[in-house]
């Protein structure tokens, strides 16, 4: 198990960026598939983007060409970097992890979550 904590939430108008953070501790994330999803206020959690041990990549059609998953596994840290933000990106976001496998947007598999970083885009 790894404990995980996000960063790099805020405020932020429409158009903008923000880049989150997901820095892990208690394991390396070598061998792990990291991934981000969200929950906005009266609403599910959902799948956000995924980048598997191996690098490869997935992402939610909502936010393929404007958000970037990737990792520096000498940090131990993986990012998001959200361009081109919109309202509806507004939301609590969540890394994830698990061990092995493939960038999968399933929530079941990933067995390891941080607490959150709030992401608010102004219109």
């Amino acid at each position: 198990q790894v404990q995980l904590v996000e960063s790099g939430g805020g405020l932020v108008q429409a158009g903008g960026s923000l880049r989150l953070s997901c820095a892990a501790s208690g394991g390396t994330l070598t061998t792990y598939t990291m991934a981000w999803f969200r929950r906005a206020p009266e609403k599910e959690r959902e799948f956000v983007a995924a980048m598997g041990w191996t690098r490869d990549t997935s992402y939610s059609d909502s936010v393929k060409g404007r958000f970037t998953i990737s990792r520096d596994n000498t940090r131990n840290t993986v990012y998001l970097q959200m361009n081109s933000l919109k309202p509806e990106d507004t939301a609590l976001y969540y890394c994830a992890a698990k061990q092995w496998g493939s960038a999968s947007a399933y929530e079941a598999p990933y067995n390891n979550w941080g607490q959150g970083t709030q992401v608010t885009v102004s219109s």
